[in-house]
């Protein structure tokens, strides 16, 4: 079964309930950021990485299905991203997209095509 883009995999190890702000964000190909926020919502489940001086005051949006992994104790969350696919995301401002259906609709579909996910269109889902 294709996991929802909007929920972690039952393979990344996340601890329920665990606060992931402040844990250091690794892509495939290096450092991305820190969370600054983050949800644990049931298929609507997602990080908010601020991404210091990599892209200077910006923030991205990662859906949970991006995580692979967490480490509790090197306060790590690796993603199966690289900088670049993060970096062409759709731009996220936090006042205006968390709450957007269509910027969540292109996110997840950015992130669940066959190019830069695992399925179909919006999230991958596959029925």
């Amino acid at each position: 079964m294709t996991e929802h883009v909007w929920s972690y995999k039952s393979t990344a190890g996340r601890p329920a309930g665990a606060d992931l702000i402040g844990y250091r964000v690794e892509a495939t190909d290096g450092s991305v950021g820190k969370v600054a926020k983050h949800s644990d919502e049931a298929g609507d489940a997602y990080l908010v990485v601020d991404t210091g001086t990599w892209i200077f005051g910006k923030e991205v949006l990662l859906p949970a299905s991006t995580v692979v992994s967490v480490d509790t104790a090197e306060r790590k969350v690796f993603v199966d991203r690289t900088r670049g696919q993060i970096k062409d995301a759709p731009t996220f401002h936090r006042d205006t997209h968390l709450a957007d259906p269509a910027y969540r609709e292109r996110l997840g579909t950015y992130y669940g095509n066959g190019v830069h996910g695992t399925g179909g269109p919006f999230g991958g889902r596959v029925l």
